[in-house]
């Protein structure tokens, strides 16, 4: 299919997007901020992967041919090189890599967002360990984290800089690349939890140094596999901090007496890939090139301007823009006295699947997160259960 024909025969062939996605079927799910449902071919690659190593032997050349496919594609999805690609996940493990790697001395300052996902916060509080001082960004809005915001809160001392390219409750996407630009400028670090973007829209690292995100949001793939990015010229900088027989070099797998890393990115990726989990990745990847990352965004947006429009009509309040550069495909919302359990209850109960999150004062929002395979007709039942 040319660029955008496969998002177009979505809205008008039903059994072609069931047999695609087939949670169509029996539920709307716009969870995808959350934990994706896999379309069939990603479950399919997994599957067919899985049956080779049950019914044959599969040499190792071909494993190795698979790593270098989903380094590619991983390459490209983010403006990246493939020897920059190591491919682990979860999110976690590539943050908590960026942080425990680094040689930080007492007195170096990280800045990240005290409100952001856990996983983007408790790699550098944990750095208070080694006398780093985290500074916490504290914009008026969630989420807004804008160039200004980030260019007040440096000092001298500022060594990095960690934000996610999206925030995971109010859905605010933040200008990697002006952002980048600045803190270069500066000679900061930047790194990005990428995972509420990647596969949603162009999330590029031509500003960034270190780079996580698992694919099991909005990339449609499986669990415990995802892509982390470290640019070629910190790798001396980067210090691998778990270390194995894969990414030390090892000759017939015998132990050396020192230790020397295998000059790629791989040297992040300490033993055994989860290559089940890679194969479907890959084939959500060729299924993104296939339509084109700026056909999804089109749609995504298309799809949240609907959402938008008749949240407003029914008094919600939204977080976040509703459009515009910084908007995202997530749409959170809430309503003054309005029980938003008992809503989400009712969602679910009738097949619809979103999040119910709360922020740090503990109002309770609902989050809806759809993907390109999304129609307006779901939106319109959602709103009408709203």
């Amino acid at each position: 299919m040319s660029d955008g024909d496969f998002i177009k025969r979505l809205d008008v062939d039903e059994e072609f997007r069931r047999r695609e996605f087939p949670i169509t079927a029996n539920k709307i799910f716009m969870g995808h901020a959350g934990l994706t449902v896999m379309p069939r071919r990603v479950v399919a690659a997994v599957n067919e992967y899985n049956r080779i190593w049950s019914e044959e032997y599969r040499d190792f050349a071909e494993e190795m041919a698979l790593f270098a496919r989903a380094r590619a594609l991983s390459a490209r999805l983010i403006g990246a090189r493939p020897e920059e690609i190591a491919l682990m996940g979860p999110t976690a493990l590539g943050l908590s890599l960026f942080a425990n790697g680094l040689d930080w001395q007492a007195g170096d300052e990280v800045v990240c967002y005290e409100d952001d996902y856990p996983s983007n916060v408790y790699p550098w509080l944990d750095l208070d360990r080694k006398g780093v001082t985290v500074r916490y960004l504290r914009p008026e809005k969630q989420g807004h984290l804008t160039p200004g915001l980030i260019a007040a809160a440096l000092t001298p001392k500022t060594r990095l800089v960690a934000l996610a390219s999206c925030h995971f409750l109010s859905g605010y996407r933040i200008d990697i690349d002006a952002i980048g630009r600045l803190l270069h400028e500066r000679g900061i670090l930047f790194s990005l939890d990428a995972i509420q973007t990647i596969g949603a829209f162009e999330t590029r690292v031509d500003h960034v140094d270190f780079l996580s995100a698992d694919a099991h949001k909005w990339m449609l793939g499986p669990l415990a596999i995802g892509i982390v990015h470290v640019k070629t010229e910190h790798f001396e900088r980067l210090r691998p901090t778990l270390l194995g027989a894969w990414n030390v070099k090892s000759p017939d797998f015998i132990p050396q007496k020192e230790i020397a890393f295998v000059p790629t990115a791989q040297r992040y990726e300490p033993g055994a890939l989860n290559a089940p989990g890679m194969a479907g990745m890959i084939a959500a990847f060729e299924l993104f090139e296939e339509i084109g990352m700026a056909n999804i965004s089109a749609r995504l947006l298309d799809l949240k301007a609907a959402l938008v429009s008749g949240l407003l009509e029914k008094g919600y309040d939204l977080l976040a823009p509703i459009e515009g550069p910084n908007a995202s495909a997530i749409t959170t919302c809430t309503r003054h006295g309005t029980d938003m359990n008992a809503l989400f209850n009712r969602l679910t109960e009738n097949n619809v699947v979103a999040s119910l999150r709360f922020d740090r004062a503990g109002t309770a929002y609902l989050r809806f997160s759809p993907h390109f395979y999304n129609t307006r007709e779901e939106i319109e039942t959602v709103l009408g259960l709203l």
